[in-house]
Order: C-alpha cells, then structure tokens, then sequence
C-alpha cells in the first residue's frame, strides 16, 4: 500500500491534500469533519485587512458620535476591532490543535506593508503551526511602476518573517511582470512556500438589470492547468515548497500536480461542490494510481515527474497556438 505522508514547509503531513483558506476552515466543527475525512492540514479562513478597516469606517459613521472628535478614542477602537479578530482566531487555532492532529496554517489576508508582524507573532503564539500571507496589490494604477508593486510584497514578507520563527509561505496571483522573478525574491527573504494561485472575487455585468454582480464564485476543473504550468516551470529552480491552488477537482489533478513537482494542493471549491467526504475519494484515487504504477512515495511520484519533465521542457514555455490552430482551418 502507498504511503501518502510527506512534508510542506518543514511541517509532516499524513498525505499532500490540504484544504485551503476558505468558510470551511473557519469554523471547529468544520474542521474536525475536514480532519476525520483525511485532510493532511487546513488554512484557516483569512483575516482580512480590508474587513477589518471596513469595519472601523462602519462604526466611524453610524456608532461613535459624541466621540467623533476624540483621536485618542478612535485610536482605541482601532485597536480593540483587530484585538477581537485576533482573538477569535487564536481561540479557534487552540480549539483545533485540541481536536484533531492535523497542522493548522494560520491566513492574513493583506495589500499594505501596515502592523502584520504583531498580528503574525499572536498567532503563532496561539499554536499556528506556519503561516500563510495571502497577499494582492490590483496592479490597476497606470502611474505605478511594477517594481513597485514587488516591493510591497517584499517588505510585507520580510517584516513578518523577521518577527516569527514558524515557516512562513506566500500565496501568489499570476498577475506579475515576471513571476519568475518575484518568485525567487519572495525565496530570498526567507519563505519557505510558495503557493499558485490565489483565486480572486470577478466581478461580472447583468445586462438584462444593468449592474455590476459577483463572476463564479467556485473554480472550474480547467483551472488547475495555469499553477501546473507555473509549478513545472519552477520546480527544481527554487528551493521553496510549491503548492498547487485552483482548480483540483479530483485525483488527476493532484496528481499532475505532484509530478509537476508540487509538494501537495489546496482544494476548496470540489468540497463545497462534493461534501468533506470527497477528501476520502481524491486520497484513494491517489493511492490507487500509486500502486498500479509501483509507487510506494510522494517522494516516488516527484522523481517520476521529474524523468518526465527533460523531454519536452518548451511545452509549458510555449504560450502561442502554432501547431493546434495551423492545423484546424475550420
């Protein structure tokens, strides 16, 4: 029989399927179903900057009145809203660690360089075993350069990183001048993960009412092909974990991704779609692949991934359609 176990940030995980940051890790009782399902680990739902200061602004406006004149009060609310955030989630990341034995990654959500060491620092001391920066700065100023833009995500994670001793990882979007390249500074100031990609909030046009509505919510199983792409690129080049995110609906797509080189995969969407039973069906999908091609590793399936991989290197460079569309007139 296969052995699934392997590791991710320095951390050993039973199997290499990890339930990302999403509703289903914000809660103990979901999570302990995600636990007895198999899952290696889980993100926890994100603390987001922008929650955080849309609630400040809520209460500026609605709540404070007498009080609106008084900066010392204000600094004070300011304070006591992301003390309860973080409360809530250290208070969650103790319950967890109580109730099951899998790793738990805590998740910031952030756009701005701001305080994320301080609320890094309390959450690894409430039991994080690493921590997740889920970071995207929406390239949309035509004035911005796109150094730039890198530079905030540098400093975001080398601030963090200087203030935890728990392996920090960096969930990436694709939208980079180079990617590549970003890639290998976000390694350089010492994160241990990389993970592609992050999936964003689309928005999208009713045209028989006229307004602006949410795109899909849910990713599609023809999205995991981007993170293989990028995964196949830059394993071995870099010595950060790579982990696989979007679009993984199944044992194929776990699969593909570790002979790509991914150290594991993040699903979401396949278990709102499915139930946290579907964890039990990717894992044994896996481990059946595995035996009938003689694998007894997650270690197995990279080394097998990476004999592959010499051969025809240029198909995951190569972005244009020359020979598909040459060959199909119409």
């Amino acid at each position: 029989m296969a052995n699934l176990s392997t590791k991710y940030l320095g951390i050993q995980l039973k199997n290499p399927l990890v339930v990302g940051s999403c509703g289903l890790t914000g809660s103990v009782e979901s999570i302990i179903k995600l636990a007895n399902n198999g899952a290696g680990a889980v993100v926890l739902k994100s603390i987001f900057e922008e929650e955080i200061q849309l609630e400040f602004q809520e209460t500026l406006k609605k709540e404070l009145g007498y009080q609106d004149n008084n900066l010392e009060f204000f600094d004070y609310y300011d304070y006591q809203i992301k003390n309860d955030v973080l409360t809530k989630t250290a208070e969650l990341i103790g319950r967890v660690k109580e109730a099951t034995d899998i790793p738990v990654i805590a998740s910031i959500n952030c756009r701005s360089v701001g305080e994320w060491f301080s609320y890094a620092q309390k959450l690894q001391e409430a039991g994080a075993d690493a921590l997740e920066l889920n970071i995207f700065k929406m390239p949309q100023q035509t004035t911005e350069a796109a150094d730039a833009i890198d530079a905030v995500y540098l400093r975001i994670v080398e601030k963090v990183i200087a203030h935890v001793s728990i392996p920090v990882s960096v969930k990436l979007s694709p939208y980079f001048t180079n990617l590549g390249n970003i890639a290998h500074r976000l390694e350089g100031t010492g994160a241990k993960g990389l993970v592609f990609f992050n999936r964003f909030y689309n928005p999208d046009i009713d045209i028989d009412n006229i307004r602006v509505t949410s795109g899909a919510v849910y990713s599609n199983i023809g999205d995991y092909v981007l993170p293989l792409r990028w995964i196949s690129l830059l394993s071995g080049k870099l010595k950060a974990d790579l982990m696989a995110s979007t679009g993984i609906h199944n044992p194929e797509g776990i699969i593909k991704m570790l002979l790509a080189g991914a150290a594991g995969v993040q699903v979401a969407s396949v278990l709102y779609k499915n139930g946290p039973g579907y964890i039990r069906d990717m894992l044994y999908g896996l481990e059946k692949w595995m035996d009938k091609k003689c694998l007894n590793t997650i270690d197995d399936i990279h080394q097998l991934g990476k004999q592959a991989m010499p051969a025809n290197p240029e198909l995951f460079e190569r972005v244009q359609f020359m020979r598909y569309f040459g060959e199909h007139n119409g």
